[in-house]
C-alpha cells in the first residue's frame, strides 16, 4: 500500500512538471505564432485598413514557397524593402515599402538578364475597387447578369456578390479582394508579367470620368500603370472599350487625349508595322458597334477628318467576331484584327481550326493577325446561366492547345486573355485555393497558384526561341 502511494505522488509530480510544461512551451509558439501571422500578412499597425480578420487580403502560403516562409517563419515581422528594377539597368536603387510578405515579392523575382517579349500581350482590367481605398467595392461584388429570355432568367435567382469573401468569380485571387488602385498591387501585377515573360500590358480604358457600370474609372489609373511597367521594362498599350457615344468625332477626340497625356512616357508602346514606324498599338473592343462608314472617317487616309499621317495615327485594331466582320474590318480601315475571346468554338473569331484562314486573310488584305490565347472560360458567378460555354482548364492543357494553335499561324503579336478578367475565369494571375460557407472556389490545381504564369513563361520561350 505504501509502495502503491509512493508511486501515486511520484504520477502527480510527473504530471505536475509536464503540465507546467507544456504551458511554458504554449505561450513560447504562441508567442512565435504571432510573429508568424504577422509574417504572412499584412502590417496590422501601420496599415490597419487591410484587416486579415475581415478577409481582405486572405493570404496563404505559395506552395512553391513554403520552404522560405517555414525557415523564416520564427523572425519578427518588419517592413519588407524590394529593389524594383531600373527600366534601363536593372540595378535601381529604388525602395518600396511593402505590406504583403516578403515571399509573395520573392516568388516573383527575376535576374537582369530576364528577357520579355514584346510580341506577347496580355488584357489587364484596373476595374477592382474596395472600401479601404476606394470607399467601396467595385466589380468584386458584380451581380448575376439575367438572361435575355425572361422565362430563363426566372430559374436563376437575383443575387449580388459580397466581398471580401464572396467575390464575382469562381476562383479566389491571391492577393484578396485588392483594389486596382492600391500602387503594391499594381507593382506586384507588372512585376508578376516580367516573371511571365510579358511584354506589353494591354489596359482597359475608357475616357476620363467614364467606366463600365460596376467599375471605377480606368484612366485615372493609367499613369501609375505606366509607371510600375516602367520599372520592370514593361510597355503599355489601350484596349478602348465600347464607351457611351463613341464614334469618329468622339474618338479623334479621345486619341489627341492620349497622345497629349501619355504618348512621351518611356512605357507608352510604339511599333511597326509595314510602312508603319513607332506608332502607338491601338486596341478597339466591339469596333464592329461602329459602322464602317463611321470608322473611315477617320481610319481612311482620304478622308477629311483623317488621322492618318498625322500625330494621332497608330496601328488600330479591331475586334473579329462573326465572319461578316472581316469585311468590315477592311471598309473601315483597321490595321489588324484580334480575336479576344478565350472560349474555342464560342464565336467564329475564337474558333482555333478557323486561325490558319484569318491568317490568309490578313496576308492578302495587308492587314495584322493577332490571335488570343486563353488558360479556359468560366463565368457561372455572374451568368449562372451561362455554363455551356465553360472551357475546362484540364490542368494547364486547354492553355496548352491555344498556345500550339497561335504559334502554328506565325502571327505578328499573341495576346492572353487575360491577365486579371476574374468575372469570365480567364485570368493566369494567381489564384488561391479557399473554401466559404456558400461554396469552393476553383483553383490552378497541384501546380500552384503561378502555375498559368510559369506556362505562360514556357510558351513564350517556346515561341521566340522558335521565331
Amino acid at each position: 500500500m505504501r509502495s502503491l502511494r509512493r508511486q501515486s505522488k511520484c504520477m502527480k509530480g510527473v504530471i505536475v512538471v509536464c503540465i507546467c510544461g507544456c504551458l511554458l512551451i504554449g505561450l513560447r509558439l504562441l508567442g512565435k505564432a504571432h510573429s508568424y501571422l504577422s509574417f504572412t500578412s499584412v502590417d496590422d499597425d501601420k496599415f490597419s485598413a487591410y484587416d486579415r480578420n475581415k478577409g481582405v487580403r486572405h493570404l496563404k502560403l505559395n506552395p512553391h514557397n513554403i520552404l522560405p516562409a517555414f525557415m523564416h517563419r520564427f523572425i519578427p515581422a518588419t517592413n519588407i524593402t524590394t529593389t524594383v528594377p531600373d527600366k534601363a539597368s536593372l540595378n535601381s536603387d529604388l525602395k518600396i515599402v511593402t505590406k504583403y510578405p516578403s515571399w509573395l515579392h520573392r516568388s516573383f523575382d527575376t535576374p537582369a538578364s530576364h528577357e520579355l517579349s514584346y510580341q506577347v500581350h496580355t488584357f489587364y482590367y484596373p476595374w477592382y475597387g474596395n472600401p479601404e481605398l476606394d470607399g467601396k467595392y467595385y466589380h468584386w461584388n458584380h451581380p448575376h447578369i439575367p438572361h435575355w429570355n425572361k422565362n430563363v432568367a426566372k430559374q436563376y435567382p437575383n443575387y449580388t456578390h459580397r466581398p471580401p469573401d464572396d467575390v464575382g468569380s469562381n476562383y479566389y485571387p491571391l492577393l484578396g479582394a485588392y483594389s486596382s488602385n492600391d500602387p503594391e498591387v499594381i507593382d506586384l501585377h507588372m512585376k508578376m508579367m516580367r516573371y511571365a515573360k510579358i511584354g506589353v500590358v494591354v489596359v482597359s480604358w475608357y475616357p476620363p470620368n467614364d467606366a463600365d457600370n460596376e467599375g471605377r474609372e480606368p484612366d485615372a489609373v493609367v499613369p501609375y500603370i505606366l509607371d510600375a511597367a516602367d520599372k520592370y521594362n514593361l510597355k503599355v498599350a489601350l484596349h478602348v472599350e465600347p464607351y457611351k457615344g463613341r464614334n469618329a468625332s468622339s474618338m479623334k477626340q479621345n486619341l489627341k487625349y492620349i497622345i497629349n497625356k501619355y504618348g512621351n512616357h518611356s512605357a507608352f508602346y510604339r511599333t511597326n508595322f509595314k510602312q508603319k514606324r513607332n506608332l502607338p498599338l491601338i486596341y478597339i473592343y466591339d469596333s464592329y458597334l461602329v459602322s464602317a462608314q463611321e470608322w473611315a472617317k477617320i481610319l481612311k487616309s482620304f478622308s477629311i477628318d483623317t488621322v492618318r499621317s498625322t500625330e494621332l495615327d497608330a496601328i488600330f485594331i479591331g475586334l473579329l467576331v462573326e465572319s461578316g466582320h472581316k469585311d468590315h474590318l477592311v471598309k473601315s480601315g483597321f490595321d489588324g484584327f484580334y480575336t479576344y475571346f478565350a472560349t474555342n468554338s464560342f464565336t467564329y473569331g475564337s474558333t482555333w481550326k478557323s486561325w490558319p484562314e484569318f491568317k490568309e486573310f490578313s496576308i492578302k488584305m495587308g492587314l495584322m493577325f493577332i490571335p488570343s490565347v486563353g488558360p479556359g472560360y468560366i463565368d457561372t458567378e455572374i451568368r449562372p446561366w451561362n455554363s455551356i460555354n465553360t472551357r475546362k482548364r484540364l490542368e494547364g492543357r486547354y492553355y496548352d492547345e491555344s498556345f500550339k494553335n497561335a504559334i502554328s499561324v506565325k502571327p505578328n503579336i499573341i495576346s492572353i486573355t487575360s491577365f486579371n478578367e476574374w468575372h469570365e475565369g480567364t485570368q493566369i494571375e494567381p489564384a488561391e485555393k479557399k473554401i466559404i460557407s456558400s461554396r469552393k472556389y476553383m483553383d490552378y490545381g497541384k501546380k500552384g497558384p503561378n502555375h498559368y504564369l510559369d506556362l505562360t513563361r514556357q510558351w513564350v520561350d517556346n515561341w521566340v526561341n522558335k521565331n
